[in-house]
């Protein structure tokens, strides 16, 4: 059932130029909108905006990243009965993590159909993740606003689905940092500390990490944000430290051999 919330107009689609065809997307997510100006407004990054009329994804992120945590837990409420608390959050972290949103976008084409300005489209902005994860959100709260909760479901169980179920078989893959963090309390080692720098204008910031795990300091790995830079740190000491685990051979402790138990002197009787 279409939302009847209240909500400013979407973007006239005849009122700016289109950047690529956005027919062969609507295919793939399997929703034909009723307003079509709010597909525009899901695919247009805010590069884009700094070059022309009309208004960025940014608030359909936001809500589309609300609707895709709900329906991702409540799937996976559903689906695993028997799973604690922590384990359920691990799933529904893995799936809705940049990199899987990533994946699943580039799984749709969805970077062909994005309207990028001219520096972003020179600098392959239509497959950095972090555009495609956001743009996907944006995706999923248009088709909410819609279409209203179920047809959102519905998209979400079809882009999902075995990305979920890949997920359950290994909880928290994508969660490199609770990974890390198992990993050295099971080593009695201090906890992870991180440390962060960044770099670049505002609307193409580069984030720095390393962390210091295990008597040593990993990366610098670099991302998009602070999160996912501390992301691909944690995952480059995790690997870093199970290698060392897989090849530091098992030592057995050897024992002395026993001497054999010395005779007792029995004193010889005087002639």
């Amino acid at each position: 059932m279409p939302s009847t919330m209240s909500f400013p107009a979407s973007a006239d689609p005849s009122s700016v130029p289109p950047q690529s065809d956005s027919s062969a997307l609507v295919v793939a997510i399997g929703h034909e909108f009723t307003d079509p100006g709010l597909l525009v407004d899901a695919l247009t990054h805010r590069s884009w905006c700094a070059e022309h009329d009309g208004v960025s994804n940014e608030r359909l992120e936001f809500l589309g990243d609300a609707v895709l945590g709900l329906v991702i837990a409540e799937r996976t409420f559903g689906d695993q009965p028997e799973l604690p608390e922590g384990q359920l959050a691990k799933i529904r972290a893995s799936v809705v993590s940049a990199p899987a949103l990533a994946e699943t976008a580039r799984g749709i084409s969805l970077g062909g159909a994005l309207r990028l300005g001219r520096g972003e489209m020179t600098s392959g902005g239509a497959d950095k993740e972090s555009i495609l994860a956001d743009a996907l959100e944006a995706v999923i709260g248009a088709v909410h606003l819609d279409a209203g909760l179920d047809a959102a479901r519905t998209l979400i169980d079809r882009l999902f689905a075995d990305l979920l179920d890949r997920s359950a078989e290994e909880p928290g893959g994508h969660d490199h940092k609770t990974r890390l963090q198992e990993l050295v309390a099971r080593r009695s080692e201090p906890a992870p500390r991180y440390e962060v720098t960044d770099d670049g204008p505002d609307h193409d910031k580069r984030f720095h990490a390393a962390v210091v795990a295990a008597g040593k300091r990993h990366g610098p790995a670099i991302g998009t944000s602070k999160k996912r830079a501390e992301q691909a740190a944690a995952l480059l000491a995790c690997t870093a430290i199970e290698s060392l685990e897989l090849s530091s051979p098992v030592l057995v402790p050897v024992c002395a051999p026993l001497a054999p138990p010395s005779r007792p002197v029995i004193p010889q009787e005087s002639p």
